[in-house]
């Protein structure tokens, strides 16, 4: 099976044949915010990680205090199931959960959309880890991982994926989370962390594998 990486990079190639200018743009963009440190504020190794209470796609609130009760947790923000590196990155996720559960962890996934019932017919919704519904990105914002989208790549989601966020999302159209992951120990530290704010680019399920093995 090809790694997340070697998926990712295809997406990112075909996209650059398909449409160079817009890839052009996206890089300009990323590049623009790396130079800002987008991302840098994002909770380190060593601080405990902010409470959070969220709603899943039933709208049962789940609150991560009692899934530390339990052990590890992965805990990784994605966009939305309309996004395919999201799609890709949670697929391969899925392939590797029995591996995770195994080293005593479990996996939380956190999205701005609403937790309604077009989202539990998503395809993400029917994997087999918890899915949390952050609408107006505090959580993310607590984890240091909220961005808001420059113009260039809303206009694009609107225009060319026909996309509106603000109803996907309930009324938050301009703030997404970076794509990152953290892994927190059962008091709520974290241990390890991935932060990129190229949204094409994720943590690979193996290197979450092995930090966790590093922790058991």
């Amino acid at each position: 099976m090809k790694s997340l990486k070697e998926q990712t990079d295809a997406k990112i190639a075909s996209g650059r044949l398909a449409k160079p200018e817009f890839m052009k743009g996206v890089d300009e963009v990323i590049e623009e915010a790396k130079a800002f440190e987008k991302g840098a504020n994002a909770i380190k190794i060593g601080q405990k990680a902010p409470d959070f209470k969220l709603p899943n796609p039933e709208g049962e609130l789940i609150a991560l205090d009692n899934l530390l009760e339990k052990g590890t947790v992965v805990v990784t923000f994605y966009r939305g199931d309309w996004c395919p590196y999201c799609n890709l990155q949670l697929r391969a996720l899925q392939a590797r959960l029995g591996e995770i559960h195994e080293l005593g962890a479990t996996l939380v996934a956190i999205s701005p959309q609403v937790p309604d019932g077009s989202l539990t017919k998503s395809e993400i919704n029917e994997m087999d880890f918890i899915v949390l519904s952050d609408q107006d990105a505090k959580v993310a914002s607590e984890f240091g991982v909220a961005w808001e989208v420059p113009e260039f790549l809303l206009d694009h989601m609107r225009v060319d994926r026909n996309l509106d966020l603000a109803a996907i999302n309930n009324g938050n159209g301009s703030v997404l989370p970076i794509p990152a992951t953290f892994i927190l120990s059962s008091d709520g530290v974290v241990q390890w962390s991935y932060v990129n704010v190229d949204y094409r680019t994720r943590s690979e399920p193996e290197e979450i594998i092995a930090a966790l093995k590093e922790l058991s």
